[in-house]
């Protein structure tokens, strides 16, 4: 057990914890980590039967575990003194889950589990929350705290997610942890995902196989067909600045993940023609009913507050990010 390995000089080793370490954003991390000199990291996640073992095999890492055989030693107590932070993406992420109480043990109540144990044993702790809290954005996309009450999620997922933001809140912590509000997040390592792979992914399948992109229909009066507007943000943009706080661990509270630049699908599916050196060949087709009156039409994070606090680095446009998954990554499988 980890718990129980010192080094040289006698002292517990402390390690990195990454929940979802083998998912999409979570082996993405894992990978710049490991391009840091970081190797003490321990991924925690299930493997199940899917396809996402393969993220894992470039990785350098201590130990992988469980999700349920964590969070049960968690709180038992078998790790204390053998963390330093935990960086808690874990979830079910898939809007359009029907089963509301898996999500609340899964998303909500395990959440407050590990946030409370981090605080009792002095544990970074950092959490993925989600865009999809702000719902359709008519109240906005700011990561001020005194809004959250506001906010009304269109799905179970993003109800989840805010829950935890309240409890948090409620509960006088924001400023003990950190919650990050993830975008439209697109890169490699993310064809385990299934339907809830990006459309960027999709876009290049249905290229491959049929020349063309399937777009949705706009059922609004104020977006055309594919107009429809998506803060889009390249995956190793959203891992640099999660790891910003690891780099500022005085900084706490819920932050936004995203370019603050909207962009429409048309111009996504554009930018994987022209990264292909293809004329585009758009085709809009019908939405599913049952996600008509849960479709979010615009998003747009405001990152003012990360950047006021220091975070310099600038996104890449989303052009040049679809230029570097597509070309670097899918061209080459």
């Amino acid at each position: 057990m980890l718990e129980y390995k010192k080094d040289k000089g006698g002292k517990p080793v402390k390690y990195t914890v990454v929940t979802g370490g083998a998912g999409f954003i979570g082996a993405n991390l894992i990978k710049r980590l490991n391009e840091l000199g970081e190797e003490k990291i321990l991924v925690v996640d299930n493997l199940n039967k899917s396809e996402k073992w393969k993220n894992l095999i470039d990785l350098s890492f201590e130990d992988y575990i469980h999700k349920d055989k964590f969070i049960e030693e968690i709180k038992n107590e078998k790790f204390k003194d053998s963390v330093k932070t935990i960086i808690h993406l874990g979830a079910r992420s898939s809007t359009t889950e029907k089963d509301v109480d898996f999500l609340m043990v899964n998303n909500y109540e395990y959440t407050k589990e590990l946030a409370k144990w981090s605080l009792k044993n002095n544990v970074r702790f950092i959490y993925a929350s989600s865009a999809a809290t702000y719902g359709d954005g008519s109240k906005g996309f700011s990561d001020d705290h005194s809004l959250l009450p506001n906010l009304r999620p269109l799905n179970a997922y993003g109800y989840s997610k805010h829950i935890f933001d309240l409890w948090a809140m409620k509960n006088g912590i924001l400023d003990k942890i950190v919650g990050l509000k993830y975008f439209n997040v697109y890169g490699p390592r993310e064809s385990h995902k299934g339907e809830m792979r990006s459309m960027v992914l999709k876009a290049y399948e249905q290229i491959k196989r049929d020349g063309k992109i399937r777009l949705f229909k706009s059922y609004h009066p104020d977006y055309k067909d594919g107009e429809q507007l998506r803060d889009f943000i390249y995956v190793k943009d959203a891992v640099e600045m999660t790891l910003f706080f690891l780099e500022k661990p005085e900084i706490n509270g819920i932050f936004n993940i995203g370019t603050g630049i909207a962009r429409s699908w048309n111009d996504l599916a554009k930018a994987v023609f022209k990264a292909l050196g293809m004329t585009p060949q758009i085709e809009y087709i019908d939405m599913p009913e049952e996600i008509r009156g849960k479709y979010q039409y615009f998003t747009k994070a405001d990152i003012r507050k990360i950047r006021n606090l220091g975070y310099d680095k600038p996104t890449l446009s989303l052009e040049e990010a679809v230029k570097d998954y597509v070309l670097n990554y899918l061209e080459n499988n």
